[in-house]
């Protein structure tokens, strides 16, 4: 691997400096639901909000979606997505099922299965 070559990992959104520029405004926006006015504020005009926040419009698309995944994919870093998710009542076996494509239910048997072996 070069210095300028990134690592390669099927089905994985390295998060790095360029996607850590590319999702500022996402995970900015992210920060604030510390703060329940603010998800609260988030709830009452989703688009407001994220006009706000100066998302683009792939970030809104994945925002509307409720799609982990895609917001990752334009910069969301996992750690702010969870403020997110949270919102919804979404908890990381939801998140875990979006990212390995299987339903919530299938995902938690593999964990337990995991775990008996």
């Amino acid at each position: 691997m070069t210095a300028r070559s990134k690592p390669q990992i099927p089905g994985t959104t390295i998060f790095d400096g360029e996607q850590a520029r590319k999702g500022y405004a996402l995970n900015k926006m992210c920060f604030s639901f510390n703060e329940r006015a603010n998800r609260d504020a988030f709830l009452a005009d989703e688009e407001a909000y994220c006009a706000k926040y100066g998302l683009n419009p792939q970030q809104r698309e994945a925002i509307r979606a409720r799609n982990v995944l895609q917001l990752i994919a334009a910069g969301g870093n996992a750690y702010y997505l969870a403020k997110f998710a949270g919102i919804f009542k979404l908890d990381m076996q939801d998140i875990g099922a979006q990212q390995t494509g299987m339903t919530k239910d299938e995902f938690k048997a593999k964990l337990v299965a995991a775990r008996n072996q």
